[in-house]
């Protein structure tokens, strides 16, 4: 498949699109089946499954709106990056972190892509996560 900058914005503008959705069957369709996930500050996770997995888990400790995205993309559209702010409610208590009782948190994060044959291959999301625990402590 022929890929090219134009494609690879529509690509992520379809993943982001169903993020705001909570639409996590769209989302996975925009992925590659051995995707990559790097998570911030985290484990290196692979395939689908693994994927679908964190996002069940998101959406039940954290409700998040993203603002202010900008999208970029290399013109073979092979690689691509995310810029925005992350605006969230802390609902269910993460492990080793502080309790969660709905603290609102407004985080700046960006996100790196590798696009293969249309798809998202790997995706590396990155913000500061001492940011995020003095917001919600």
């Amino acid at each position: 498949m022929t890929q090219n900058r134009a494609d690879t914005l529509a690509l992520l503008t379809r993943y982001y699109d169903a993020f705001a959705a909570h639409d996590h069957a769209t989302m996975l369709d925009c992925l590659t089946d051995d995707i990559e996930h790097r998570i911030n500050q985290g484990p290196i996770e692979h395939g689908k499954e693994a994927f679908a997995a964190f996002m069940v888990t998101m959406d039940t400790a954290y409700q998040e709106t993203l603002a202010e995205m900008v999208l970029f993309a290399n013109d073979e559209g092979t690689r691509a990056a995310a810029e925005f702010r992350v605006l969230g409610k802390y609902l269910k208590t993460a492990e080793g972190y502080p309790e969660a009782h709905g603290q609102s948190y407004d985080l700046p994060a960006g996100a790196f892509f590798d696009i293969r044959d249309g798809k998202i291959a790997r995706v590396s999301v990155y913000y500061n996560a001492e940011d995020w625990v003095a917001q919600v402590s």
